[in-house]
């Protein structure tokens, strides 16, 4: 379904990660891949899952590392000559911001909270545009928190509520270059960046039980829409927010 398209996932963290999941559907469909790894400490967990998908390209990369950020895209430019897609699955909140209120949010944690989780998605498709020539799909990851209020969900709901509003206005601008921008909204799964969100358990076991479709998510509900969306066959699809939630995001 991808053969001949060559892509970065951003985010990987361990084995039970969305965007691991979307990197093992994205290479099981045939894409060429490259991705990264935040830091020493998570290179040990990372790069093993690079291999194990065959990725052309590994890197370290912290998005606050404006040096860092093009050393990737110039890699790509110099392996491969283009991008057809890009997955960016980034967010970050300081501890002590994401379990208070927002009145309370301070200042430097709201930016660094907007900065990694949605400023750096728009960076990415800054630097990714003029490699897409021939188009391509950039898609990133949000939550029903971005649209409603969620218990404990805190700033991070402002952030992805920007970021949502983020792809809309770069699907806008870039559509005439055939590039198409979507966001990718999961249901809660547990992971490990997941867990720094107070009482997670409770949404889980709520959207378990009062979803449509019932039953847990899992990080390989996720990977089938990301291949979709890198695919030709989604080449009409563009500044839409997209839920695998199991319909969760239908009730009131």
């Amino acid at each position: 379904m991808l053969k001949g398209k060559k892509g970065l996932v951003i985010g990987i963290s361990n084995d039970q990660s969305i965007a691991w999941a979307c990197a093992r559907a994205l290479h099981d469909a045939g894409a060429t891949l490259g991705g990264t790894w935040l830091n020493e400490k998570a290179q040990p967990h990372v790069q093993p899952l690079l291999e194990a998908v065959q990725a052309e390209i590994q890197r370290p990369l912290d998005v606050r590392d404006d040096a860092q950020l093009q050393a990737v895209f110039d890699d790509v430019h110099e392996r491969w000559g283009q991008l057809d897609f890009l997955v960016h699955s980034i967010a970050f909140a300081p501890k002590e911001d994401l379990h208070g209120r927002v009145a309370d949010s301070s200042r430097d944690g709201f930016l660094e909270a907007m900065d990694i989780s949605c400023h750096s998605f728009i960076r990415m498709a800054h630097l990714a545009e003029p490699l897409m020539k021939k188009g391509g799909s950039l898609m990133t990851m949000s939550y029903l928190g971005g649209q409603e209020v969620i218990p404990n969900y805190g700033i991070m709901g402002p952030v992805k509520a920007a970021l949502e509003s983020s792809v809309r206005y770069l699907a806008a601008e870039l559509g005439p270059q055939g590039i198409r921008v979507n966001a990718i909204s999961p249901g809660p799964i547990v992971t490990r960046a997941a867990s720094g969100i107070a009482s997670f358990d409770a949404l889980v076991e709520d959207s378990a039980r009062r979803s449509p479709l019932r039953g847990e998510l899992g990080i390989d509900d996720v990977g089938p829409l990301s291949v979709f969306l890198a695919s030709d066959g989604a080449r009409a699809m563009t500044g839409a927010t997209l839920y695998v939630d199991g319909g969760y995001h239908i009730l009131n």
